[in-house]
């Protein structure tokens, strides 16, 4: 499916109707060259800051710089022992706000995600799997290995991109997501353990985590281009339907993290279920230049920009309200701004985040 090349983007109307954290990023991402000075970039940031969507986030963490006493939950859970969202999800929900990358927040988890990126095998570090993994060993090397790719994704995002350590864990866990892309095990990674079907303990597939990770790191995509076209490749293939577990000893797990293909669920005529998980998805891909080869997700870009008026402003039909989020993954990157009923609260972080995906697949933008 064609798409178009160039987007309109309602600059006037993004800056009118957003909140600090929406005008901040149209300003520093989205406007041309020199539309705003830099003492007005510096008051935007200043007034984000002081925002209450910030205040928010900045409040729940820590002395220690951990959010909720764990390290990935997506939402609270008494079933799993999540008081609240984890360290992962709210330091990447502060840099997608556009929060300051010098704040002392940062630094404060910095210190625990830096050493989860060397395998650091104190207990303490295992967070809300540390139980589990007494009573099932072979929890506890999984678990490191996805923290890892969690710490490596809010670490990227954050711009430590030139870090040896961070480079150091970006390229092993390519290493190992290209060695499982390579094998059979990435045609058909099941295997059977007792009732259930069972990712194969050897399957390495990618993850949020690492896809996000890659999606950030535009020398790594160069450094190994290769590889990122063949993970371009794997991940616009259709994802697995059926329901499976990881078989860590005898603890049979549900991963939600896991990407065995493109997760994007449309209707023939391209519309998502869950809009945000889709574009959040679209937005991955455009980055690591791979839009192209995924043709589910440039069927609901196409018909997704069809409800876009000639100002640029996305106004689907009907709109009772903010489109919702099904998926938690989600969580640090929709919405920005908080639905206040307002029409426009309904409309801004799709329109938003269609610019800045125009804007990541090189197309003309235009301003209103």
């Amino acid at each position: 499916m064609d798409l178009p090349t160039t987007h309109r983007v309602p600059l006037t109307w993004l800056l009118q109707h957003g909140n600090e954290a929406i005008r901040y990023r149209t300003l520093s991402e989205l406007a041309p060259s020199g539309h705003a000075t830099p003492e007005q970039l510096t008051a935007a940031q200043q007034a984000l800051v002081e925002s209450k969507v910030a205040a928010a986030v900045v409040k729940k963490q820590k002395d220690n710089g951990i959010w909720g006493g764990n390290l990935l939950g997506l939402a609270p859970s008494v079933k799993d022992g999540l008081k609240d969202v984890g360290t992962v999800p709210q330091y990447r929900r502060l840099v997608e706000l556009g929060y300051p990358l010098s704040a002392r927040t940062y630094k404060l988890a910095d210190r625990t995600l830096f050493r989860l990126l060397s395998r650091d095998e104190d207990p303490a570090l295992l967070y809300e799997y540390q139980k589990s993994a007494r009573t099932e060993p072979p929890v506890a090397a999984w678990v490191r290995e996805l923290f890892r790719e969690g710490a490596a994704a809010a670490l990227a995002e954050a711009g430590h991109l030139e870090d040896p350590r961070l480079r150091g864990a970006a390229h092993k866990i390519a290493n190992a997501v290209s060695t499982f892309l390579r094998s059979p095990l990435a045609e058909k990674p099941f295997v059977r353990s007792g009732k259930y079907t069972a990712l194969h303990p050897e399957a390495f597939p990618p993850t949020w985590y690492s896809v996000a990770m890659i999606a950030h790191m535009p020398n790594l995509q160069r450094e190994r281009a290769g590889f990122t076209e063949r993970l371009g490749h794997y991940l616009a293939q259709p994802a697995p339907k059926k329901s499976f577990v990881v078989m860590l000893g005898k603890k049979a797990m549900k991963p939600q993290q896991l990407l065995l293909g493109d997760p994007i669920e449309a209707d023939a005529k391209g519309t998502p279920k869950d809009l945000p998980l889709a574009l959040y998805y679209i937005a991955l891909l455009s980055r690591m230049h791979a839009l192209q080869w995924a043709p589910v997700a440039t069927k609901v870009l196409a018909r997704t920009l069809k409800d876009v008026d000639e100002r640029g402003i996305w106004a689907a039909k009907p709109l009772r309200s903010q489109p919702k989020a099904a998926n938690h993954i989600t969580h640090h990157w929709y919405p920005l701004q908080p639905d206040d009923k307002s029409a426009e609260s309904k409309q801004i972080d799709v329109t938003f985040r269609l610019a800045l995906i125009a804007k990541s697949l090189g197309w003309e933008l235009t301003f209103d």
